[in-house]
């Protein structure tokens, strides 16, 4: 098979809709601030790309009016040709601003765990290493972006959630299930998730300075702070010019301890992010973002039983520059990025003579330009995405020739490839009908893989105010990872000729709005090959963790979710269950791709009590399949566990106080064997604005 070796438009402000939460795009076509804001919880809406990001707007005092708004008018980043949002045939779960800041969590990762067909599989707490899946897939199939651009790491998908921006920052976050290679290219096999930090305002031509800051303490010596300034302004040259800087730190003494006494869980980090945006005309605007993300933590049994004082740090630097532009009937958005990370794996905490540290630094850089117009017969969007990898190791990659680094650097491999994807895209849309067609091709350089063309095609039905049918079929690929193909020791032994993990997708489903209501419910089935993972053979007397390419593996799923509006409260409810079939034998355990969520269940209730209070209460329940191996050589089951969280609010014109409990039963469990999660974790802080 393969070989191995903002766009800134006049703006309207609506005050009131109909109740066809389309019809107003589909008559205007243009960019709509809504004037009114509704608060519940995790909710869906219809992918389409944005043009505009929905501006910050005062919410109307009148209740009634908010519940006329349905999720259709909310535009999200999910296409590559920009389609009002009612018209789109693309679904996508999308955590909004207020949603974010009053969840009971520390991390993004934390409120990815109410999201019906996310698994967040957590070594540490605060993020210290987590790996997100969708729908049954392993934490390297998703794609992770900020603000549209792909920050993973080729290195692991371990650290792809060591992030810049803090909570409070970003404004929305949207999350693709399914295949997403024809909208976000290579490593978007089974889905993606998209960060976003900008908020579009309208110009009003006056400068403005307003800032926050936050202070929260809590269980197990949990100390975090983060502070943000924001300036928005105008120039003779400049239509509006906005800038943001934060900062933040947190740490953590760790819930658990080595056999030595010693901290194994302990967390510290730093974050630092500057985002700013220049609209320059009613035709051109530029946005840019940069920011850090530094911590250490200790690693505790994370990669070995046999040793529970393991300690990683990490470092990773984020930069990107988009612009868009219309030029006559083109819309034309060029981007580039790049992207370096540092990662430091002590085996031993501090003992770099007894066990050699592992040392790794990638850069990622990427260049790519999207493309739209229209034409009687419908939208098309083109474009192309250049990006290369390469990577500076102690032992992933081929060996090094001619030193190129500082000795002290200890690096004695290196690898380099590249990747260049090429995407058409067509979109038919009617009054009640929308049909989106296209495909992405990929040639990588390293295993000179030819030009390979993955399609897609996704389809929706309006059925008069309240429903919509929807149905799609999609390709995808994944590239392995630098440590999937080189990572030879420790008891590992990598294959650095793993082919590509290639998978195919069908969806349909229906979906019910109305004002206080939202239901959907979708069946899908994903065949997979080429499968990349670590298995164990459970017969050998020393067993070593091979990466390899699984046989085929086909998985069938339903998706279900409730949101119900009230005037006082909202509530919602989704499951996800999942059941994969595959031809492996029964002595081989999985690190990754045969360990999966058969059902999760999540619900969340949130409460507007009188002087301004409100409660969050949040529940999960997880059954997981596969097995692994203890401490003690045993071959254990994971066990299903339910999990309980709450929020309590008290809301004031320019500050928030807060108090959660994390875990309210106290529950051990494990999402990884021989590492159990913490108990009941309280914390409780402020959050000041000016």
């Amino acid at each position: 098979m393969y070989k191995s070796v903002f766009n800134h438009r006049e703006v309207i402000v609506f005050k009131q809709f109909t109740h066809k939460g389309w019809s107003l795009f589909a008559c205007l076509g243009r960019v709509v601030v809504i004037g009114v804001l509704s608060a519940s919880t995790l909710r869906n809406a219809d992918a389409a790309s944005q043009t505009s990001v929905i501006t910050d707007v005062q919410p109307d005092d009148s209740t009634a009016v908010q519940r006329e708004m349905t999720l259709d008018d909310i535009d999200v980043t999910a296409s590559r040709a920009p389609l009002a949002l009612g018209q789109a045939a693309r679904m996508v779960t999308v955590l909004s601003r207020d949603e974010i800041q009053a969840a009971p969590v520390q991390s993004v990762n934390d409120l990815l765990k109410y999201v019906a067909g996310v698994d967040v599989r957590q070594r540490g707490p605060l993020g210290a290493q987590t790996d997100v899946t969708i729908r049954g897939g392993t934490q390297e199939q998703i794609t992770v972006l900020l603000n549209g651009v792909n920050i993973c790491d080729p290195q692991t998908g371990h650290n792809t959630f060591d992030i810049p921006v803090s909570l409070s920052d970003i404004v929305r976050i949207e999350v693709l299930e399914g295949p997403a290679a024809r909208i976000y290219g290579t490593s978007s096999l089974i889905g993606a998730i998209n960060i976003v930090t900008f908020s579009a305002e309208p110009n009003t031509g006056n400068k403005s300075i307003n800032g926050k800051a936050m202070i929260e303490a809590g269980s197990y010596g949990y100390l975090a702070a983060d502070a943000a300034i924001n300036h928005t302004t105008s120039f003779a040259s400049l239509q509006t010019l906005k800038q943001g800087l934060s900062l933040g730190f947190s740490r953590s003494d760790g819930y658990s301890r080595a056999k030595s006494g010693q901290l194994n869980s302990d967390y510290q980090g730093v974050k630092a992010f500057w985002q700013g945006q220049a609209i320059l005309s009613d035709a051109t605007s530029v946005q840019w973002h940069a920011g850090t993300s530094i911590k250490g933590f200790g690693a505790n049994t994370f990669y070995s039983a046999k040793f529970d004082e393991q300690y990683e740090h990490t470092a990773r630097l984020f930069t990107a520059l988009q612009a868009q532009t219309n030029v006559g009937a083109f819309h034309i958005k060029p981007s580039i990025y790049w992207n370096r990370s540092h990662d430091r794996f002590e085996l031993i905490r501090g003992q770099e003579q007894t066990v050699p540290f592992n040392r790794h630094r990638t850069d990622v850089f990427g260049l790519a330009v999207n493309a739209w117009f229209d034409s009687p017969i419908g939208r098309t969007a083109l474009g192309a995405e250049f990006r290369n990898e390469d990577i500076l190791s102690t032992n992933l990659g081929e060996p090094i020739q001619f030193q190129t680094v500082s000795p002290s650097d200890k690096y004695k491999c290196s690898l380099n490839r590249s990747n260049l994807s090429l995407h058409l895209e067509h979109n038919v849309v009617t009054s009640h009908f929308t049909l989106s067609a296209g495909f992405v091709a990929v040639k990588n350089t390293w295993n000179q893989m030819p030009f390979t063309i993955y399609p897609g095609v996704d389809a929706s039905l309006r059925l008069g105010d309240h429903f919509k049918l929807y149905a799609s079929y999609n390709a995808s690929l994944r590239m392995p990872t630098f440590t999937e193909l080189y990572y030879s020791v420790g008891g590992h032994k990598a294959d650095k000729y793993l082919k590509p993990e290639e998978l195919q997708a069908v969806e349909a489903g229906v979906k019910f709005y109305s004002t206080n209501v939202m239901a959907r419910i979708s069946a899908f089935h994903h065949h997979q090959t080429n499968t990349i993972d670590w298995i164990l053979d459970t017969r050998m007397q020393d067993p070593v963790w091979q990466s390899v390419n699984l046989t085929k593996i086909n998985t069938l799923g339903l998706q279900a979710e409730l949101t119900v509006n009230l005037r006082h409260s909202a509530f919602n409810i989704s499951y996800c269950y999942l059941n994969q079939q595959k031809d492996v034998n029964e002595f081989l355990q999985s690190r990754y791709s045969l360990e999966y969520l058969r059902h999760k269940l999540a619900a969340r209730w949130t409460l507007q009590l009188p002087a301004q209070l409100k409660l969050v209460l949040s529940a999960r329940y997880h059954h997981r399949t596969g097995s692994y191996t203890d401490t003690q050589g045993n071959v254990c089951q994971y066990d299903p566990y339910v999990v309980f969280d709450s929020r309590l609010q008290w809301d004031r014109e320019n500050y928030v106080l807060f108090l959660e409990a994390l875990n309210l039963s106290a529950i051990r469990y494990v999402d990884y064997g021989n590492v159990p999660q913490p108990g009941l974790w309280i914390n409780g802080g402020v959050k000041i604005s000016f």
